[in-house]
């Protein structure tokens, strides 16, 4: 189907004009969606009571094993596009343990408009609850405008490993504009609150205090109860062509973040995967 097709069918589907609701956009060219999972233990393994797909996601059980429970985020239309309005509201409640992923890399495009698209995550796990965030890489595609924000809560018991990939433009591409900005909350009090930008307007996300020329950037947040975090920042490599990370604790919680740069995706991912190792002990 050429892009063009795929537009119109897109507005057709949301277009409150044809859908009947004006519930349905929060901008006249823009999607409002929001998909919910809720999992919770039953006292063997864990389960799915809530499932609710929605707009361009569509979510599907995976096979695990244990008493985790694992969900797919599959896209099921080209999104976000500017203008649109998407959130996911993930729980994992008192002793549920919960993976979630998506199958592919999430794409920001321009879309018929330039207005600013929002992707919201929100995260919350209950006591003795084990709630795992690893999504595939959003790219930044060239005039995107995207701001994605994530929400976490966290009870004083809970567990969390978060996963942030962000790729600044496809091939030989400037990347769009993109702001991210994570809150977590741990037994009610701030743990973390960083904000970032990159890509034109935002001053200086290219230069040698920031990014240094690399294309790709993420972080990986791990929280645990019984984690040691008594321990120094560690730079797991020196800054080079290759890309390099840091990981170091978080003042008021058991909780470490990992934070690298690289040139390419696979470079992110491998930098990320050595902090986890690092984070665990490993």
């Amino acid at each position: 189907m050429s892009s063009g097709a795929q537009l119109s069918e897109r507005r057709s589907r949301f277009d409150p004009a044809v859908a009947g609701t004006e519930e349905a956009c929060g901008h006249p060219d823009g999607v409002r969606a929001t998909a919910r999972i809720r999992a919770t233990y039953n006292g063997r393994v864990t389960t799915l009571p809530q499932l609710r797909s929605d707009g361009p996601f569509h979510l599907r059980r995976m096979r695990t094993s244990g008493k985790a429970a694992r969900v797919g985020i599959i896209g099921a239309m080209s999104a976000p596009l500017g203008g649109d309005r998407l959130a996911l509201d993930i729980t994992a409640e008192d002793r549920a343990e919960l993976d979630v992923t998506t199958a592919a890399a999430t794409l920001a495009l321009r879309g018929p408009t330039t207005a600013p698209a929002t992707y919201d995550v929100r995260l919350t796990a209950g006591e003795h609850a084990h709630l795992r965030w690893l999504p595939q890489p959003l790219i930044s595609a060239a005039d995107s405008n995207l701001q994605q924000t994530y929400t976490v809560s966290l009870a004083a018991t809970s567990r969390l490993l978060l996963r942030e990939e962000q790729i600044l433009g496809r091939a030989n591409e400037k990347p769009g504009h993109l702001v991210s900005r994570i809150r977590v909350e741990h037994a009610g009090r701030p743990l973390l609150d960083q904000h970032t930008a990159y890509g034109d307007p935002a001053p200086g996300w290219d230069g040698p205090a920031v990014l240094d020329g690399h294309r790709a950037v993420g972080q990986l947040l791990v929280v645990e109860p019984e984690m040691d975090v008594r321990r120094a920042p560690i730079l797991l490599r020196e800054a080079t062509k290759d890309g390099c990370a840091v990981l170091a604790p978080l003042a008021g919680g058991p909780a470490l973040l990992a934070t690298a740069v690289a040139p390419t995706s696979s470079a992110l991912r491998e930098l990320l995967d050595e902090a986890l190792r690092h984070a665990l002990g490993e």
